[in-house]
């Protein structure tokens, strides 16, 4: 107990994938070499051992032998495709910079390196498809009970329910109240669902009719659990406890340590380690890439501000970046002043501080292209939630709760937020809450294919918006 009672359960199919990826990449590699004529070598032996070593590693970075059962296939096939991805970087950079391998003709090497990206994913999703039938059939299946007429309660049960390729079998909620006792918000739990107290789930443990027991109590309740617990102790189900987190904005959670002592994470950075490597690799691509397509765009706009208005053609304001640290964010200058002090007053329709061209800049968001120099600094990201000014910052951080939790990852100069509709004027303490909702919603759920589907999805939402001055 002195190692912390929560201990991350092994997935007992993880073995078996890992050796079906090594054969997988390993019969690839065979299949492509036999199908060009190619004899396989040392120099092929050399690579194939390299990529798999890679491979394992950067798939234990990644958590891919986790147990994927409870996330969906798409999630699942990211990280795949995320590891083979990392591993194709490194071979590519070994295969033509060095002679390491000693390999001449890169034909087999390039094929065998495609062929795995889709055949890695490709039996993932066959594996995953016959799991879900067996389990949606009752096969492969656990009987789970839920102690706690709680909303977390409800909302694992309604989890349960809705996906039934989880093979759990719920038999019903306990609670140590009658039915007619909960208080009217509890009242979604229906009668034929309450099968009575927490006497009735430890009986049916004991008897060993119950897989499961998911414990969906108040934290309030400390000392009620530790009880349920106790007597769970004499039971051979598995028990979980499901605390009411859904009270807090959870970000990235996640189990930790501190020496033998065992933390959850609630407010966690979710891009760290190997994936923050990942985003600035993606950043340093996308932003190389968009600013040799913009060179020439933006010289004529900077002559166009130039010619029709007083004053720089860039100025610097200053945003809270990542961790909160200031940072200064580059722009085209569209106003005839350059607001940076303590207060800043957003622009709005009409608003005469703004020159005629920058009124085309700001709507079409074109004042907003020198920050891709930003993303080369490294104080922002092309994908992320986009900076607000520092008094904007200090204004809301004390009226939308969760405020400066966006603030986990670099500042964007796209988001999911603003491909979403909200974005410009923010007249509104609900329109403000709503855009950090979705900022809050990107930092869930980061990966790289959901910051490319943004980038993707800006070319069409993005630039434009009816809140826009």
């Amino acid at each position: 107990m002195s190692a912390g009672f929560i201990e991350t359960q092994k997935n007992t199919f993880s073995t078996a994938f890992r050796l079906f990826d090594v054969a997988v990449i390993t019969s690839v590699f065979l299949l492509v070499t036999y199908f060009i004529g190619e004899v396989f070598s040392k120099e092929y032996f050399l690579q194939l051992v390299t990529a798999v070593a890679l491979f394992l590693l950067f798939s234990e970075s990644l958590e891919l032998y986790r147990s994927w059962r409870m996330d969906t296939i798409f999630q699942q096939i990211s990280v795949t495709i995320a590891c083979w991805g990392l591993v194709c970087g490194a071979l590519a950079l070994i295969l033509f910079f060095t002679p390491f391998f000693g390999i001449e003709d890169k034909t087999a090497s390039l094929f065998w390196l495609l062929g795995c990206t889709i055949m890695l994913p490709l039996w993932r999703v066959i594996s995953r498809l016959i799991l879900n039938k067996i389990r949606s059939e009752g096969a492969n299946s656990r009987s789970a009970i839920i102690i706690g007429a709680t909303s977390s309660g409800a909302s694992l049960a309604k989890s349960i329910t809705d996906n039934p390729q989880y093979g759990i079998n719920l038999v019903g909620f306990c609670d140590d109240r009658n039915i007619d006792r909960l208080d009217k918000d509890e009242r979604f739990i229906q009668s034929s669902q309450y099968i009575g107290n927490v006497d009735v789930a430890i009986e049916l443990a004991n008897e060993n009719k119950i897989d499961n027991i998911y414990i969906a109590m108040p934290m309030s309740a400390e000392k009620r659990i530790q009880e349920i617990l106790h007597l769970c102790g004499n039971t051979t189900a598995n028990v979980h406890i499901i605390p009411d987190f859904f009270t807090f904005n959870l970000i990235h959670s996640r189990l930790g340590k501190v020496g033998d002592v065992q933390t959850l994470s609630v407010y966690d950075n979710p891009i760290n380690g190997l994936t923050s490597w990942i985003k600035r690799i993606e950043d340093l691509v996308l932003s190389s890439i968009i600013l040799l397509l913009i060179s020439i765009p933006m010289m004529i706009i900077a002559m166009m501000i130039k010619a029709t208005s007083k004053g720089p053609v860039l100025f610097k304001q200053d945003r809270y970046g990542l961790s909160g640290e200031k940072i200064k964010v580059w722009k085209f200058r569209s106003m005839s002043v350059c607001d940076n002090g303590n207060k800043v007053v957003q622009a709005q329709k009409g608003d005469s501080r703004i020159t005629p061209l920058g009124a085309f800049l700001r709507k079409t968001s074109l004042d907003e292209l020198p920050q891709f120099f930003n993303v080369l600094e490294g104080t922002m990201s092309v994908v992320g939630p986009r900076p607000h000014a520092v008094a904007h910052n200090e204004e809301y951080r004390n009226k939308i709760e969760c405020y400066m939790l966006r603030h986990k990852v670099k500042p964007g100069i796209t988001g999911w937020a603003q491909i979403n509709g909200w974005r410009g004027e923010t007249e509104t303490i609900d329109k403000m809450e709503k855009r950090i909702e979705f900022d809050l919603d990107y930092l869930r759920n980061w990966s790289v294919f959901f910051d490319l589907k943004i980038v993707f999805l800006t070319i069409f939402k993005g630039f434009v918006g009816k809140n826009v001055y």
